[in-house]
């Protein structure tokens, strides 16, 4: 998310992380079903992750009207769900996370994650563009 956009590092970057969050959706999905009724959030949130993904990277494909802010906010929002769903299910495990009580493991990613994404979309150059263009 940090290179140089356009194709090169971050379109082959983005292409291995949509496969393996794919991959990784699918293994939470086999593990879930085994053990359903301690693990059916990880699931969602795997599928929720996965289907932001999958929405980001067809706004950026089909270049949708709006398509930069749709990528950044699918791109983003797919982390931000993956992440939580790693803390949710290990951070009682990993030092200093394991301090913490358990609902901080569902919302410190977002409340983390959602002011780095309102940041792009207000000062990348390509959503800025956008927006002007859209405001005019």
């Amino acid at each position: 998310m940090l290179s140089y956009k356009g194709r090169g590092r971050h379109s082959t970057r983005g292409t291995v992380y949509y496969w393996a969050l794919a991959t990784l959706v699918a293994t939470a999905t086999a593990l879930s079903v085994m053990r359903w009724a301690e693990n059916y959030h990880l699931f969602l949130l795997g599928v929720l992750s996965l289907i932001a993904a999958t929405t980001g990277r067809a706004a950026l494909r089909q270049r949708w009207r709006n398509w930069v802010r749709l990528h950044i906010t699918g791109m983003a929002s797919s982390y931000i769900l993956m992440l939580t769903a790693f803390y949710v299910d290990n951070g009682k495990n990993l030092p200093l996370w394991k301090e913490l009580p358990q609902i901080a493991f569902w919302l410190m990613p977002a409340g983390l994650g959602i002011p780095v994404l309102l940041h792009a979309l207000w000062k990348h150059p390509l959503a800025r563009r956008e927006r002007l263009a859209v405001s005019k």
